[in-house]
């Protein structure tokens, strides 16, 4: 009973407190998020933890969290320009957020593609070989396989791409908590 809990009470800690922001009606999610990079020469790196989503339409945040639910670093994307700012204070900034992202972690992760997939809206002239079945919805934009499912009234709530670059295989799942 005691390690039921204990689990219960760290996964709840897993996810960042819902963003504050000056728009009402901005689209929010929360949830966890699992990062995978694995390559043909069997070397692997993984990041996993929370996440909580706020997108206006101008401004969106993204705020990361590890397991423990501590805030490792924010995201905020502008439409000019993406900075990171780390919990130590520390920035970096590019011209958009999938490009801070790549600079960051050293591989590709379409945060704009995010921006839609989240709300589990597909560009039909950007995709192809959609599929859709059993409340999922599967396709393919910018090289990554996506994978929609678990819908409830706000989007998906599990959101899944897997992409091939190189010799490097790449997953990105995001289980989506609350809006």
């Amino acid at each position: 009973m005691f390690l039921v809990l204990c689990v219960s009470v760290l996964a709840a800690c897993a996810t960042p407190s819902a963003i504050q922001g000056p728009a009402t009606d901005a689209f929010q999610r929360s949830g966890r998020f699992a990062v995978s990079v694995d390559d043909i020469e069997g070397g692997s790196q993984a990041v996993q933890g929370g996440f909580a989503w706020y997108d206006s339409g101008r401004h969106l945040i993204l705020d990361l969290a590890n397991p423990l639910g501590s805030t490792l670093a924010r995201v905020e994307v502008f439409p000019d320009r993406a900075v990171l700012t780390r919990s130590d204070g520390s920035t970096q900034e590019a011209a958009t957020a999938d490009a801070l992202i790549a600079q960051v972690v050293g591989a590709a992760i379409p945060v704009s593609g995010l921006r839609s997939w989240l709300k589990g809206d597909i560009n039909p002239a950007l995709t192809s070989g959609v599929q859709q079945d059993n409340g999922s919805t599967r396709f393919v934009q910018d090289g990554w396989s996506v994978a929609l499912s678990r819908h409830d009234t706000h989007g998906p709530r599990l959101v899944h791409l897997t992409r091939k670059e190189g010799l490097r295989s790449i997953s990105v799942r995001l289980v989506v908590d609350a809006s």
